[in-house]
């Protein structure tokens, strides 16, 4: 969705109730994270980041052109300038710092130097960004290609209060179902974090695709569901949800109208190859809407809104959708003017009160007494 009115047109309007669960904050350079990574890794970081290929870079660029601070640093790299922004501009009353590039590392073929790194830009964020505004929550990252150190670092700032999700790549070898992720969940649900995909990583080592590679960006962009319905598929059936009861997935920037169709043919195959999937006690669909999360950026536009309050409606997008702006990003939605046509009560939902139950946060609207 385009941007309908700029921070200055919404910045005096009160709002209230509103969480965005996709803001993507960045250091400045590569030098702001060298006092969090070990020496050893300085020139290999400086000269290759995460030396993995990008096949599919946007032709309009990453960020909007507005988002850059004056000074020095890309969008999203200075806290005070995303404050007055975005979270004063648009009433946000909390951000959920999703970082960059960082989750991609999983992908780097030494796991002790994607190790290094993400635990770098882990700790650069608690520091750097969390003391700043308590508005910010973070997400941390973790190496999904290594398990166990993933649960070594979930257990060494999982605990910390202002981090409140994991987040991993969404473009990975093996779908996340795979016993081989267990450990990491029992460590989420044991210190009572959701477990985020973000977008990114699709087409850098593997096919984004299960035919192959897309030509271009717009290609790549379009077909970026196809994951998300790989791995929520394979969560269901792989018994994930049964095994750790606890465990919130959460789908970011991966669309949400696909979700009908997943859950109605996964019911009816249920139905007659139960035998495969012994384990599971419900309906795929009851363990999706149970367990699984989605954020609305980047949202489906009908060309009559009603249709996808009915596609809402259908997945009872009161509890399984959170609102997620995107920010600074190029396709990034404003929340003054998304989801027109929703009823209110379903808005409101959406906006702030299904994160603040996820994430363990207090609306000012609950604070003195409102109705959200």
């Amino acid at each position: 969705m385009d941007i309908a009115s700029s921070p200055k047109e919404t910045a005096n309007r009160k709002t209230s109730g509103i969480i965005d669960t996709d803001v993507h904050q960045s250091p400045k350079s590569k030098k702001d994270l060298l006092p969090y990574l070990p020496k050893v890794w300085h020139e290999q970081f400086l000269t290759g980041g995460i030396g993995l290929s990008n096949f599919y870079p946007t032709p309009i660029g990453v960020s909007r052109k507005d988002a850059t601070p004056e000074g020095d640093g890309a969008a999203g790299s200075d806290p005070q300038f995303m404050i007055e922004h975005h979270l004063e501009a648009y009433g946000i009353e909390y951000a959920i710092l999703t970082g960059g590039i960082e989750t991609a590392l999983a992908l780097h073929p030494d796991v002790d130097y994607g190790n290094a790194v993400i635990r770098a830009y882990n700790d650069y964020m608690i520091e750097n960004w969390l003391p700043v505004d308590p508005r910010f929550k973070g997400s941390i990252a973790v190496n999904v290609s290594d398990p166990a150190e993933a649960v070594k670092e979930i257990q060494r700032v999982g605990g910390h209060p202002d981090v409140v999700q994991i987040i991993v790549c969404s473009g990975v070898k093996t779908p996340y179902g795979n016993r081989i992720y267990h450990p990491i969940y029992e460590a989420a649900e044991r210190f009572g974090l959701p477990f985020a995909i973000h977008p990114g990583s699709e087409g850098k080592l593997y096919p984004p695709t299960p035919v192959g590679y897309p030509t271009r960006y717009m290609e790549w962009h379009n077909i970026i569901p196809l994951t998300f319905m790989a791995h929520v598929n394979s969560m269901v059936c792989e018994g994930v949800f049964e095994k750790f009861p606890g465990l919130k997935f959460v789908g970011i920037e991966g669309g949400v109208a696909w979700l009908p169709h997943l859950m109605w043919r996964m019911d009816k195959n249920y139905k007659a190859l139960r035998s495969q999937t012994p384990w599971l006690k419900m309906l795929p669909s009851e363990y999706i809407k149970q367990n699984v999360r989605l954020t609305t950026q980047p949202i489906e536009e009908p060309e009559r809104p009603e249709e996808l309050v009915q596609i809402f409606r259908m997945i009872d997008a009161e509890k399984t959708v959170l609102f997620s702006s995107d920010y600074p990003h190029w396709d990034f939605d404003n929340p003054k003017v998304v989801l027109p046509s929703m009823p209110r009560e379903m808005k409101a939902r959406i906006l702030g009160g299904t994160a603040a139950e996820l994430y363990g946060l207090t609306l000012r609207s609950e604070q003195s007494g409102g109705n959200g």
